[in-house]
């Protein structure tokens, strides 16, 4: 594997992984934007990160070539074996395996080792060069359970039954993660949605992520009159609470799950009132935890806090090198800004 301006390139099979711009041929890891780009020429992931990328990026633009890969799956080329092993981050990431040679590498692309009734969990695969992100590679983040998080957001609606609570979640794998969440935690009334959510829970849905009961935000009501939905739960992407669209909600509760709200500044910063720390990243210990269960002597890091978690493996005896990958970003984890018109549902 090479580093080059089109992202990290297998050179023996002549592809791209995770390449941050149109390439001939390119292996996908999961369905964020700053992994899935339009328009290669053909692309290979699992059948749910395909179904993700024609959700979003549209059929004729998610692939001119599409070739599914199941967990459990091989395929050859140029004599370079390829695998897809689950990533635990969103459904249907994938950790890609590369064998050739008698060498392996394993490309991580993002991945958490939280439990997530969405998506299948992280697997490890010893190999000889890991690539991990190190998205909250600082000793700083270290993740509560979500389920904790959880309890803290009903208890919220329990003491504040005339208040709406607003949650920013991001629209593909945060959202659906917390919905099912909250399933598991006993709330089975409905659970209401902006209309920018819709469209990938009914896709989770087909993919059969079990979601429960969920509705669109009515709208408004005349103007003047009250908010609706009291002592409801409400996910919308963040910057929903700043536009009109939140004058639907009575009195919202602003709330907003990510890894980030860790930090209280940043938690403050955007008006967060309940802030719940609900990451799809693994945090520094996990982080850690993975590098010693892959056995990797040589472990490449990719975006984040690079240098700190190269610091910190050089400790372990393991050769760590910060790639500085450009086009990757914390989408997933800073939730899509909504839509600037009402969505009208």
């Amino acid at each position: 594997m090479r580093v080059t301006p089109q992202g990290l390139y297998c050179e023996p099979g002549d592809f791209f992984v995770d390449p941050p711009r149109a390439v001939p041929r390119a292996v996908i890891t999961h369905g964020h934007s700053d992994h899935a780009r339009p328009d290669h020429g053909a692309v290979l992931a699992t059948p749910e990160t395909l179904a993700i990328m024609r959700a979003r990026l549209g059929e004729d633009r998610a692939g001119r070539v599409q070739q599914a890969l199941a967990p459990g799956e091989a395929i050859t080329r140029n004599g370079v074996g390829i695998r897809l092993v689950p990533a635990g981050h969103v459904l249907g990431s994938a950790q890609v395996v590369l064998d050739w040679q008698g060498s392996r590498i394993v490309i991580s692309g993002d991945y958490k080792r939280r439990r997530d009734p969405s998506c299948a969990a992280f697997e490890p695969v010893p190999c000889d060069v890991f690539v991990t992100e190190a998205t909250f590679a600082l000793p700083v983040f270290r993740h509560p359970p979500a389920e904790q998080e959880v309890a803290r957001l009903l208890e919220s609606v329990r003491l504040f039954p005339d208040r709406a609570h607003l949650i920013g979640v991001y629209a593909l794998g945060k959202c659906q993660r917390l919905i099912r969440l909250l399933r598991e935690a006993g709330w089975d009334r409905p659970i209401w949605l902006h209309g920018g959510l819709m469209a990938l829970c009914a896709l989770y849905e087909e993919l059969g992520a079990k979601l429960g009961d969920l509705r669109p935000v009515p709208m408004e009501r005349k103007r003047g009159a009250s908010g609706q939905l009291a002592g409801e739960i409400v996910l919308a992407p963040s910057g929903a609470e700043a536009t009109p669209w939140v004058r639907r909600l009575a009195e919202p509760v602003v709330c907003a799950a990510s890894g980030w709200m860790r930090v209280r500044q940043r938690a403050k910063a955007k008006g967060v009132e309940l802030p719940l720390i609900v990451s799809d990243h693994a945090d520094w210990a996990e982080l850690l935890q993975t590098a010693e269960e892959v056995q990797a002597p040589e472990i490449w890091v990719t975006h984040g806090r690079e240098d700190a978690l190269c610091h910190a493996l050089a400790q372990r005896g393991v050769r760590g090198r910060a790639l500085h990958l450009v086009g990757r970003g914390e989408e997933d984890e800073e939730p899509e800004a909504a839509p600037a018109a009402a969505d009208g549902a």
